[in-house]
C-alpha cells in the first residue's frame, strides 16, 4: 500500500477519542492472522447509500447528550475504548452496524464497506423513516480499501472490526494504528458470519449484544432498551407462527446475482447475524449434511446440477434484495422455470424459491426480512411487529 503522506504526524488529532489500556497492552489488535483475499463475486456491486431519518424537529435537535466526563466501552478485539466526548460522525463497516445507527436515531454513517449491501429499501416498511443513498461513501474499490479516504471522511469513530480490514482489505497493523491515532478509533466486531478462520480466537456477539455496545458508544441506551422490548414482542409473535420440527421445510441458502443466475455460492446456516432471521424462523438447513462446502470456508461455487443432487424443498437466494417480489418472479423465477436443469428442482416446481434476505442485518432490517419470510414460508397473514413503534423509537418518541 502506497504511503499516504500522513504517517509522520507527531501528535494525535483526536485526543478526546482514544483506546484504553486493554488495547495498548494487547498491541492494538487481538486475533490477527494475516492472509485474506479480495471480495470478488461475493461482493456484488450495487448502489450507494446514505441513511437519514425523517425525524420530528424535536428528534432532529436531540443529538447525543454531551457528557463532561469520559466513559469507556469494551468490545473484542479492541478491548476497552475510552471516549472523552460522544462521537458525532462515524463510519460503519457494513449494513448491520449502519442499521443499528439508524435505529439509534443517528445521522448516516459517512461510509460503509459495500454500499449496495446496505439495503435501505427495507425502511420503506417503517413510517417516518427513510434513507438517502447519495452521500455514503463505499470503502471498497477496485484498488482495495485506501487509507486516504479515512482522512477525507475525518470521522470521530470507525465502527468496524480492524481484523476485517486486515484480512479482507489487506491492511497492516501499522495501517490500522495510523488511522486509529491520526483520525479516530476502531470499535466493532465481524458479527455477520462465523466462517472466517481469523475470527476463531476472539468472541462473537449476537445482534442485540452488538447493538447494546453501539448504544453505549453513542450514549443512547434508552433507544436500545426500547428496541429490545420490540424484539421480545416480535419473538413472542413468531412463536405462534413457526411450525413444529417435522413441518418446517428444508432450505438451501445460496448466493446468485443477476436475472439469470447459473452459478451459486452456498452458505451453511450458522449463528452469525446474517442468519438471524433463519434461526429465529427455525429453518432447516438442506446443505448442512451434504458434501457442499460453505462459501466462507473455500470460496467455491455450485451449479444447478449440484443443487438438483441435494434437491431442497426451498431455495433461499441471496444477491437479489434489490428486486421486489414481482421483479424477482419475472426474471429469476421465470428463468429457472424455463431452464433445462433448474426446472427439475422441487423448489422451482413448487414455486418455493424466495429472496433470502440481506447478508447484513441490524435491528430494523432484521424485523423486516424475518417478517417477510414468515409470510412466504409459513403463511403468516399479518405483520408480526409494530412498525409505528419502531418509527417512534428511531425518532426519539420513547
Amino acid at each position: 500500500m502506497a504511503n499516504d503522506g500522513h504517517s509522520g504526524r507527531e501528535s494525535t488529532r483526536r485526543e478526546y477519542l482514544q483506546y484504553g489500556g486493554a488495547v495498548v497492552a494487547g498491541g492494538l489488535l487481538a486475533g490477527c492472522t494475516g492472509g485474506g483475499g479480495s471480495e470478488t463475486t461475493e461482493s456484488e456491486t450495487e448502489t450507494t447509500t446514505a441513511a437519514t431519518t425523517e425525524s420530528t424537529t424535536e428528534a432532529e435537535t436531540e443529538t447525543t447528550t454531551e457528557t463532561s466526563e469520559s466513559y469507556s466501552v469494551s468490545i473484542e478485539p479492541m478491548g476497552e475504548v475510552t471516549f472523552d466526548s460522544v462521537p458525532e460522525t462515524w463510519v460503519a463497516n457494513n449494513g448491520s452496524w449502519a442499521d443499528m445507527g439508524v435505529a439509534l436515531g443517528l445521522d448516516a454513517p459517512m461510509g460503509v464497506w459495500l454500499t449496495g449491501r446496505y439495503h435501505t429499501q427495507y425502511y420503506d416498511e417503517i413510517p417516518g423513516v427513510s434513507v438517502d443513498k447519495s452521500s455514503i461513501r463505499q470503502l471498497w474499490g477496485d484498488s482495495g480499501v485506501g487509507k486516504e479516504q479515512f482522512y477525507d471522511m475525518d470521522a470521530d469513530v470507525h465502527i468496524a472490526d480492524p481484523n476485517f480490514l486486515k484480512n479482507r482489505g489487506q491492511w497492516s497493523d501499522a495501517d490500522v494504528e495510523e488511522i486509529s491515532t491520526q483520525v479516530g478509533p476502531f470499535f466493532g466486531n465481524s458479527i455477520f458470519s462465523r466462517g472466517y478462520a481469523w475470527h476463531d480466537d476472539y468472541r462473537y456477539y449476537d445482534l442485540y449484544e452488538a447493538f447494546e455496545k453501539l448504544s453505549q458508544v453513542f450514549q443512547r441506551e434508552d433507544r436500545f432498551e426500547a428496541f429490545e422490548q420490540v424484539h421480545d414482542e416480535f419473538q413472542a409473535n413468531l412463536a405462534s407462527v413457526v411450525p413444529g420440527q417435522g413441518e418446517r421445510p428444508s432450505a438451501a441458502v445460496v448466493w446468485g446475482g443477476g436475472d439469470e443466475p447459473e452459478e451459486f455460492y452456498p452458505y451453511i446456516i450458522d449463528e452469525g447475524t446474517s442468519f438471524k432471521h433463519l434461526n429465529d424462523l427455525k429453518v432447516n438447513d438442506a446443505l448442512a449434511a451434504t458434501d457442499v462446502k460453505d462459501f466462507f470456508s473455500n470460496r467455491g461455487a455450485v451449479d444447478f446440477e449440484t443443487l438438483l443432487d441435494v434437491d431442497p424443498e426451498v431455495i433461499l437466494l441471496r444477491g437479489q434484495e434489490a428486486k421486489d417480489r414481482e421483479e424477482f418472479q419475472n426474471t429469476v423465477i421465470s428463468f429457472m422455470e424455463n431452464h433445462e436443469v433448474a426446472s427439475e428442482l422441487t423448489a422451482v416446481k413448487n414455486d418455493d424459491v424466495y429472496r433470502a434476505g440481506g447478508l447484513y442485518q441490524g435491528p430494523i432490517t432484521n424485523l423486516v426480512v424475518t417478517d417477510r419470510l414468515a409470510q412466504t414460508l409459513y403463511d403468516a397473514d399479518e405483520r408480526l411487529f409494530d412498525a409505528q413503534r419502531v418509527s417512534d423509537i428511531v425518532n426519539g418518541d420513547l
